[in-house]
Protein backbone atom coordinates (compact mmCIF):
# COMPACT_ATOMS: atom_id res chain seq x y z
CA UNK A 1 0.00 0.00 0.00
CA UNK A 2 1.00 3.72 -0.93
CA UNK A 3 1.32 6.18 1.97
CA UNK A 4 2.15 9.47 1.96
CA UNK A 5 2.83 12.40 4.87
CA UNK A 6 1.12 15.67 4.40
CA UNK A 7 2.40 18.60 6.57
CA UNK A 8 0.54 21.86 6.22
CA UNK A 9 2.67 24.42 7.13
CA UNK A 10 1.13 27.81 6.11
CA UNK A 11 2.96 31.15 6.27
CA UNK A 12 0.53 33.53 7.59
CA UNK A 13 0.73 32.60 11.81
CA UNK A 14 -0.47 35.31 13.45
CA UNK A 15 0.05 34.43 17.33
CA UNK A 16 3.60 33.76 16.67
CA UNK A 17 5.01 35.33 13.95
CA UNK A 18 7.13 32.58 11.39
CA UNK A 19 5.83 29.72 13.83
CA UNK A 20 6.40 27.09 11.35
CA UNK A 21 10.35 28.63 10.90
CA UNK A 22 11.03 29.82 14.28
CA UNK A 23 14.20 27.85 15.94
CA UNK A 24 13.39 25.17 18.46
CA UNK A 25 16.51 24.04 19.84
CA UNK A 26 19.00 24.69 17.19
CA UNK A 27 16.91 23.93 14.09
CA UNK A 28 13.31 25.40 12.26
CA UNK A 29 10.43 23.48 14.12
CA UNK A 30 9.31 21.94 10.69
CA UNK A 31 12.54 20.07 10.84
CA UNK A 32 11.55 17.47 13.29
CA UNK A 33 7.88 16.74 11.88
CA UNK A 34 9.67 16.44 8.70
CA UNK A 35 12.88 14.30 9.79
CA UNK A 36 10.10 11.92 12.14
CA UNK A 37 8.29 10.97 8.94
CA UNK A 38 11.41 10.20 6.68
CA UNK A 39 13.00 8.31 9.94
CA UNK A 40 10.13 6.50 10.19
CA UNK A 41 10.19 4.80 7.03
CA UNK A 42 6.73 4.78 6.45
CA UNK A 43 6.19 6.46 3.68
CA UNK A 44 7.17 6.63 0.06
CA UNK A 45 6.81 10.58 -0.03
CA UNK A 46 6.71 13.14 2.57
CA UNK A 47 5.53 15.99 0.99
CA UNK A 48 4.80 19.69 2.63
CA UNK A 49 1.97 22.06 1.67
CA UNK A 50 2.69 25.55 2.10
CA UNK A 51 2.33 29.11 0.42
CA UNK A 52 5.27 30.53 1.63
CA UNK A 53 8.52 30.11 -1.01
CA UNK A 54 10.86 30.33 2.73
CA UNK A 55 8.99 27.14 4.02
CA UNK A 56 9.34 25.05 0.77
CA UNK A 57 12.84 26.22 0.98
CA UNK A 58 13.33 24.88 4.12
CA UNK A 59 11.48 21.91 3.90
CA UNK A 60 13.61 21.40 0.47
CA UNK A 61 16.82 21.60 2.74
CA UNK A 62 15.58 18.99 5.27
CA UNK A 63 14.79 16.18 2.98
CA UNK A 64 10.51 16.98 2.12
CA UNK A 65 9.49 17.85 -1.07
CA UNK A 66 7.40 20.80 -1.95
CA UNK A 67 5.91 19.72 -5.56
CA UNK A 68 3.73 22.87 -5.59
CA UNK A 69 2.94 26.23 -3.12
CA UNK A 70 -0.58 26.07 -1.86
CA UNK A 71 -3.43 27.97 -3.13
CA UNK A 72 -4.45 31.47 -1.63
CA UNK A 73 -8.11 29.76 -1.19
CA UNK A 74 -6.69 27.20 0.97
CA UNK A 75 -3.80 29.97 2.68
CA UNK A 76 -6.28 32.22 4.48
CA UNK A 77 -7.13 31.79 8.74
CA UNK A 78 -10.71 30.42 7.25
CA UNK A 79 -8.80 27.04 5.67
CA UNK A 80 -8.88 23.68 7.22
CA UNK A 81 -6.75 20.98 7.69
CA UNK A 82 -9.50 19.02 5.61
CA UNK A 83 -9.28 21.53 2.73
CA UNK A 84 -5.92 21.23 2.36
CA UNK A 85 -5.42 17.93 2.44
CA UNK A 86 -8.17 17.61 -0.20
CA UNK A 87 -6.17 20.14 -2.30
CA UNK A 88 -2.83 18.13 -2.00
CA UNK A 89 -4.66 14.80 -3.01
CA UNK A 90 -6.44 15.96 -5.87
CA UNK A 91 -3.19 17.42 -6.94
CA UNK A 92 -1.83 14.02 -6.86
CA UNK A 93 -4.22 12.49 -8.44
CA UNK A 94 -4.47 14.68 -11.76
CA UNK A 95 -1.14 13.47 -12.08
CA UNK A 96 -1.91 9.73 -12.03
CA UNK A 97 -0.48 9.34 -8.45
CA UNK A 98 -3.03 7.71 -5.96
CA UNK A 99 -1.93 7.14 -2.14
CA UNK A 100 -3.85 4.42 -0.09
CA UNK A 101 -3.34 5.85 3.66
CA UNK A 102 -1.77 9.38 4.51
CA UNK A 103 -0.28 10.53 7.69
CA UNK A 104 -0.89 14.32 8.23
CA UNK A 105 1.96 15.73 10.33
CA UNK A 106 1.64 18.86 12.14
CA UNK A 107 4.80 21.04 11.65
CA UNK A 108 4.93 21.77 15.05
CA UNK A 109 5.25 19.08 16.86
CA UNK A 110 8.60 18.57 17.83
CA UNK A 111 7.84 15.77 20.71
CA UNK A 112 6.54 13.46 17.78
CA UNK A 113 7.97 10.43 18.32
CA UNK A 114 8.38 7.80 15.21
CA UNK A 115 7.23 4.87 17.45
CA UNK A 116 4.10 6.60 17.62
CA UNK A 117 3.44 6.75 13.88
CA UNK A 118 4.37 3.53 13.69
CA UNK A 119 2.12 2.30 16.46
CA UNK A 120 -0.88 4.50 14.93
CA UNK A 121 -0.73 2.76 11.04
CA UNK A 122 -0.46 -0.52 12.58
CA UNK A 123 -3.97 0.09 15.16
CA UNK A 124 -5.36 1.53 12.12
CA UNK A 125 -4.56 -1.86 9.72
CA UNK A 126 -4.92 -4.41 12.93
CA UNK A 127 -8.89 -3.02 13.78
CA UNK A 128 -9.83 -1.98 10.23
CA UNK A 129 -10.08 1.88 11.50
CA UNK A 130 -10.63 4.76 9.14
CA UNK A 131 -8.38 6.49 10.89
CA UNK A 132 -6.30 7.26 14.22
CA UNK A 133 -4.66 10.06 16.28
CA UNK A 134 -2.97 10.03 19.23
CA UNK A 135 -4.76 11.73 22.19
CA UNK A 136 -3.35 12.56 25.96
CA UNK A 137 -5.91 12.80 29.19
CA UNK A 138 -6.98 16.40 30.84
CA UNK A 139 -4.87 16.37 33.89
CA UNK A 140 -7.83 17.12 35.80
CA UNK A 141 -11.57 15.89 35.92
CA UNK A 142 -13.58 17.95 32.88
CA UNK A 143 -16.90 16.48 34.87
CA UNK A 144 -15.86 18.76 38.06
CA UNK A 145 -15.19 22.06 35.27
CA UNK A 146 -16.90 25.27 35.80
CA UNK A 147 -17.79 28.39 33.97
CA UNK A 148 -17.52 31.46 35.09
CA UNK A 149 -20.73 33.94 34.68
CA UNK A 150 -20.87 37.41 33.04
CA UNK A 151 -21.50 39.07 36.25
CA UNK A 152 -18.62 36.83 37.97
CA UNK A 153 -20.26 34.20 39.91
CA UNK A 154 -19.02 30.79 38.69
CA UNK A 155 -21.54 27.72 37.88
CA UNK A 156 -20.41 24.10 37.31
CA UNK A 157 -21.40 22.61 34.05
CA UNK A 158 -22.12 19.12 35.80
CA UNK A 159 -23.56 19.83 39.30
CA UNK A 160 -24.26 16.71 40.20
CA UNK A 161 -20.37 15.92 40.43
CA UNK A 162 -19.59 17.97 43.36
CA UNK A 163 -18.81 15.87 45.48
CA UNK A 164 -18.08 13.40 43.21
CA UNK A 165 -13.86 12.16 44.14
CA UNK A 166 -12.01 12.45 41.09
CA UNK A 167 -10.86 9.12 41.16
CA UNK A 168 -14.63 7.71 40.20
CA UNK A 169 -15.15 9.81 37.30
CA UNK A 170 -14.06 8.45 33.80
CA UNK A 171 -11.17 9.56 32.39
CA UNK A 172 -11.18 11.78 29.66
CA UNK A 173 -9.00 12.82 26.66
CA UNK A 174 -8.61 15.44 23.73
CA UNK A 175 -6.44 15.57 20.76
CA UNK A 176 -2.87 15.38 20.97
CA UNK A 177 -2.70 17.82 17.87
CA UNK A 178 0.61 15.87 16.10
CA UNK A 179 -1.17 13.51 13.42
CA UNK A 180 -3.90 12.06 11.75
CA UNK A 181 -3.57 8.09 9.87
CA UNK A 182 -6.15 8.05 7.82
CA UNK A 183 -7.35 5.51 4.93
CA UNK A 184 -7.75 7.51 1.75
CA UNK A 185 -10.91 6.02 0.23
CA UNK A 186 -12.96 6.87 3.22
CA UNK A 187 -12.11 10.37 3.21
CA UNK A 188 -12.95 10.86 -0.30
CA UNK A 189 -16.16 9.40 0.60
CA UNK A 190 -16.50 11.26 3.96
CA UNK A 191 -14.04 14.46 3.82
CA UNK A 192 -13.03 14.00 7.74
CA UNK A 193 -10.84 12.67 9.12
CA UNK A 194 -13.09 12.05 12.14
CA UNK A 195 -15.74 10.05 12.67
CA UNK A 196 -17.55 6.46 14.07
CA UNK A 197 -14.97 4.34 13.26
CA UNK A 198 -11.93 6.31 14.41
CA UNK A 199 -9.20 5.07 16.92
CA UNK A 200 -6.96 6.47 18.98
CA UNK A 201 -3.08 5.62 20.62
CA UNK A 202 -2.52 7.23 24.04
CA UNK A 203 0.23 9.36 24.96
CA UNK A 204 1.63 10.98 28.29
CA UNK A 205 1.55 14.32 29.10
CA UNK A 206 5.34 14.49 28.77
CA UNK A 207 4.96 13.36 24.65
CA UNK A 208 2.61 16.65 23.96
CA UNK A 209 2.17 20.18 24.23
CA UNK A 210 0.00 22.74 22.33
CA UNK A 211 2.54 25.45 21.04
CA UNK A 212 0.12 28.83 20.46
CA UNK A 213 2.18 31.12 23.24
CA UNK A 214 5.58 31.68 23.37
CA UNK A 215 5.11 30.12 26.68
CA UNK A 216 3.85 26.89 25.69
CA UNK A 217 7.47 26.90 23.23
CA UNK A 218 9.23 27.44 26.47
CA UNK A 219 7.12 24.55 27.66
CA UNK A 220 8.03 22.19 24.75
CA UNK A 221 11.51 22.78 24.65
CA UNK A 222 11.99 22.04 28.31
CA UNK A 223 9.90 18.35 27.60
CA UNK A 224 11.86 17.83 24.54
CA UNK A 225 15.02 17.85 26.61
CA UNK A 226 13.30 15.88 29.37
CA UNK A 227 12.82 13.05 26.83
CA UNK A 228 15.57 13.04 25.27
CA UNK A 229 17.51 12.68 28.66
CA UNK A 230 15.59 9.96 28.78
CA UNK A 231 16.93 8.20 25.54
CA UNK A 232 20.52 9.33 26.69
CA UNK A 233 20.66 7.46 29.95
CA UNK A 234 18.93 4.44 28.35
CA UNK A 235 21.81 4.14 26.28
CA UNK A 236 24.87 4.43 29.10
Amino acid sequence: MSRIAIIPARGGSKRIPKKNLKNFLGKPIIAYSIEAALSSGLFDEVMVSTDDEEIASVALSYGASVPFLRSSENSDDFATTIDVIDEVLKAYEKNGILYSNVCCIYPTSPLLKTESLNLGLSLMNKKKFDSVFPVVSYSYPIWRSVKVLDDGKVEMFWPNNLNARSQDLQAAFHDAGQFYWFDVSKFNKDCTVFGPNSGVIKLNELEVQDIDTLVDWKIAEIKYNILNEKKDSYKS
